[in-house]
C-alpha cells in the first residue's frame, strides 16, 4: 500500500525531506527543528514567526473562504484527499482527537483548513462522505477546485503534490500541520504523526499570539 511504512515527503525546494512515522522532524525553510521555543510542543517552529501564504478557495458546499477572515482564532492547514489510504486518515483522526480533548470552549479558539491536493477525486460528494466518516463535517474546512486553482495554493505553502506513477488512484502529497497564529502568521509545524495532547496544548498559544 501506498506510503504504508515508509512515507517520503518532499517539501517544496527538493530539498527537505520528512520521514512520515520516524523520528525525524519536518524540516521547512525558516523553522526551527528545536521543539519548544515559546514553549510550544511542536515538532518545528518557524523563528521568527512568517506570515501565512495566501490562502482563498471554495469549500466542497460551493462557499468562498478566505484564511484571512481568520484572525483572531489559532487556524491549522494540512493538505489531504479523500481516496488516501493512510496518512490523510491518520491526520484527519488525530485533528479530531484534537478537538476533543480541548472540549468545544477551548476548540471555538482554532479553525482547521484542509486543502485538497486531488483536484479530480475530491468531488463535494467525496468531501461530504470524507467529513461524515471522520466526525468532521461542520469542524473542518475542507477546500477544492481545479488543478489551476489549487496549484498556486500549493506552490505557495511549500506542498509536493504529485499523481503515482505505479498507482494512479493515489497521490504522492506533502503530509504537514501547520499552526498559524492569531495574528496571521506561519509559527509552528506538525508532523503527520503528531500527538493529539501536544497540539491541543499549542492551540491556545497560537491563539493567544
Amino acid at each position: 500500500m501506498l506510503l504504508s511504512l515508509l512515507a517520503l515527503v518532499v517539501i517544496a525546494g527538493g530539498v527537505a525531506v520528512l520521514v512520515i512515522g520516524g523520528s525525524s522532524r519536518p524540516q521547512v525553510a525558516g523553522a526551527s527543528a528545536t521543539a519548544g521555543q515559546g514553549q510550544f510542543r511542536a515538532e518545528a517552529v518557524f523563528s521568527p514567526p512568517t506570515p501565512a501564504p495566501p490562502l482563498q478557495l471554495h469549500n466542497y458546499l460551493g462557499e468562498p473562504v478566505n484564511i484571512a477572515s481568520y484572525r483572531g482564532r489559532a487556524v491549522l492547514v494540512t493538505f489531504l484527499y479523500t481516496n488516501c489510504p493512510d496518512i490523510c486518515p491518520l491526520i484527519t483522526a488525530s485533528l479530531h482527537a484534537t478537538l476533543e480533548l480541548m472540549g468545544p470552549a477551548k476548540s471555538s479558539r482554532v479553525q482547521i483548513i484542509a486543502v485538497s491536493v486531488d483536484p479530480r477525486g475530491d468531488t463535494p460528494r467525496a468531501v461530504a462522505a470524507f467529513l461524515a466518516r471522520h466526525k468532521m463535517t461542520g469542524r473542518m474546512q475542507y477546500l477544492i477546485g481545479s488543478a489551476r486553482e489549487l496549484a498556486p495554493v500549493w506552490k505557495a505553502w511549500g506542498v509536493g503534490s504529485e499523481r503515482d506513477a505505479q498507482q494512479p488512484q493515489f497521490v504522492n502529497h506533502s503530509g504537514l500541520v501547520y499552526g498559524i497564529s492569531a495574528s496571521g502568521k506561519r509559527t509552528t509545524v506538525y508532523a503527520a504523526n503528531f500527538i493529539p495532547a501536544e497540539l491541543a496544548h499549542d492551540v491556545p498559544l497560537l491563539a493567544a499570539r
